[in-house]
């Protein structure tokens, strides 16, 4: 199952790879920079690269920001029942309510430790390991 990581900080895109290791977590991963080129992998499904069926959501992007992105995915019936998890840095209560009211999975404040990063990313590989996901 592959996992669509939109995130546009370098490091952040780094850490999450080496928390994948560290997990021995094995899904292919893409990396979108905004939510206009992860609506793009999205939407460009072919059968050697199929549409991934959980996204990892920064809010703070340019050019499309992650709660813009969460409302034209929700819209759109062929990417409204996609897995998301919000993984960011703000704590603003009403970016959580946004989120939770675009039927998010879970909202995960960074940054962690690296330590409790790699726990969180288990925790969210034990997650999606256990759901069924429609074919």
């Amino acid at each position: 199952m592959t996992i669509l990581l939109v995130e546009d900080d370098e490091v952040d895109v780094m850490n999450v790879k080496r928390a994948f290791k560290k997990n021995n977590i094995s899904n292919p991963l893409v990396v979108a920079s905004n939510g206009i080129e992860a609506l793009e992998v999205l939407r460009s499904v072919s059968p050697d690269r199929p549409r991934p069926k959980i996204v990892l959501l920064d809010l703070n992007m340019p050019r499309m920001g992650g709660i813009e992105f969460l409302k034209e995915i929700r819209q759109d019936p062929e990417l409204s029942s996609l897995s998301v998890f919000v993984m960011t840095t703000s704590n603003e209560d009403s970016d959580k309510i946004e989120a939770f009211n675009l039927n998010v999975a879970g909202y995960i404040l960074k940054p962690l430790s690296m330590d409790r990063f790699i726990s969180a990313v288990s925790t969210l590989n034990s997650y999606w390991t256990l759901c069924e996901f429609p074919g």
